[in-house]
């Protein structure tokens, strides 16, 4: 959620971040709006909390004096009644305040450009692009032939949008999720399994809701349950309303969890396989730092992404996304996009983002500084460490060979029993 203080100190920065993103910065002005009522409401009900005060005392004066206090009395009754509808207003005001900026995406940090994915910039670019001497298969035929996904029974059994590994394809998408989680816990970071299933307050501190409630699959006889879409959803949750000490700073963890998500693309030919789907299997890590830390952290978690890519072998490349083209709680974000041959563009695999104090305000998520007991706002950042999806498609694309068989990455081999190939 965005800072009010903003609105009132800085409102053209926030049109313009707003606008960068393709948001309507008309919104300042009903936010001012409201915010000016709102004071104006809660400044005269204290003007008359203050009076009736006075007239209180006064009473008890004229009491004890013998004299009649009927008329006062009745006066004193008006101004609470006032006070009780100012106090309605007042809250009414606020109530539709909050409401608007929780509908608010965040600001774009400094340096990142407006407009959406046609001003993505590319920032590096590891590997080369494979060349083959023969002619390369797409993924679902490699899958397919080779035992590794069935397709045909992933949609009998759970609809468009899902698949179902198998043998050696469900053994591969194993010892990814064992690579990520020994890199992750030898760097230090907490190994987290939280719950799949959450409630509402966590989609609204994520800031998936109230804009994006109907992209999760909810479980309506349960309220408002529902299915994680990413891991990220729970962890930004872990110190929800909490004040943490500046000493237990900055905090570090991943967690493994299938995701779940309503939206699974168009189904395109281009998109078909396991390049979209319903669920998908994916560790991310996640951080809780000082403000003045976050920018650090963002780069560490870039290129611990970047080199769990790299230890595979797989062509990629990094870029930078526009602001339209972040997510809304997200002020900066940077994607590590794989090659997929057979559609001749980049996937993303890993989304890292600064999401700096933005979510903790919807949480109220502080800490307290050792020196001066000033407590402020923590910032939260995430990022794919990484989503297997696509993982697998590159891979199988990026390593196969002409008799049909596919090499596998020299990480992954140590998880698969010293399997070196795939036939």
């Amino acid at each position: 959620m965005l800072d009010i203080k903003k609105f009132r100190e800085t409102p053209d920065e926030v049109r313009a971040g707003l606008a960068a993103r393709g948001a309507d910065p008309a919104a300042v002005d009903t936010i001012l709006d409201l915010d000016a009522k709102r004071r104006e409401a809660v400044g005269a009900v204290e003007a008359l909390k203050a009076e009736r005060n006075a007239t209180s005392k006064k009473i008890g004066a004229l009491r004890k004096a013998g004299e009649d206090t009927t008329e006062i009395q009745a006066e004193t009754r008006k101004l609470g009644e006032k006070i009780a509808e100012l106090d309605a207003q007042a809250a009414k005001y606020d109530e539709d305040q909050r409401s608007l900026l929780l509908s608010l995406p965040n600001l774009p940090a400094p340096g990142v450009v407006p407009g959406g994915k046609e001003a993505n910039e590319v920032v590096s670019v590891w590997g080369e692009k494979p060349v083959f001497d023969f002619e390369p298969k797409d993924h679902v035929e490699l899958c397919t032939k080779l035992g590794l996904i069935d397709y045909d029974r992933g949609v009998r059994l759970g609809g468009n949008g899902f698949w179902l590994y198998r043998g050696m394809g469900a053994r591969i998408e194993w010892a990814l999720l064992n690579y990520f989680v020994q890199e992750h816990v030898k760097d230090g970071f907490e190994f987290i399994l939280p719950p799949h299933l959450l409630t509402y307050e966590c989609g609204l501190t994520a800031g998936q809701f109230p804009k994006f409630e109907e992209d999760v699959f909810r479980l309506k006889e349960e309220g408002f349950q529902f299915l994680l879409p990413t891991a990220e959803t729970a962890l930004v949750n872990l110190h929800r309303g909490e004040i943490v000490e500046e000493k237990d700073l900055p905090q570090k963890m991943f967690a493994y969890t299938p995701c779940y998500r309503r939206e699974a693309g168009s189904y395109r030919k281009e998109e078909r396989g396991m390049i979209r789907g319903h669920q998908f299997d994916k560790v991310e890590m996640f951080a809780y730092t000082k403000p003045e830390e976050s920018e650090a952290m963002l780069q560490l978690l870039i290129r611990k992404a970047c080199k769990l890519v790299e230890g595979l072998g797989l062509h990629y490349r990094l870029s930078k996304l526009a602001a339209g083209d972040c997510s809304a709680s997200m002020a900066t974000t940077y994607d590590v996009e794989l090659w997929i041959p057979s559609m001749g563009v980049y996937k993303e695999c890993s989304s890292v983002s600064n999401a700096m104090d933005y979510q903790a305000r919807r949480g109220n998520m502080r800490f307290r500084r050792t020196a001066d007991k000033k407590i402020e706002y923590m910032h939260t950042l995430n990022g794919s460490g990484l989503a297997t999806s696509r993982l697998l498609p590159a891979i199988v694309e990026q390593f196969q060979r002409a008799d049909g068989s596919v090499a596998i990455p020299e990480v992954l081999r140590p998880y698969l029993g010293g399997i070196s190939e795939i036939r």
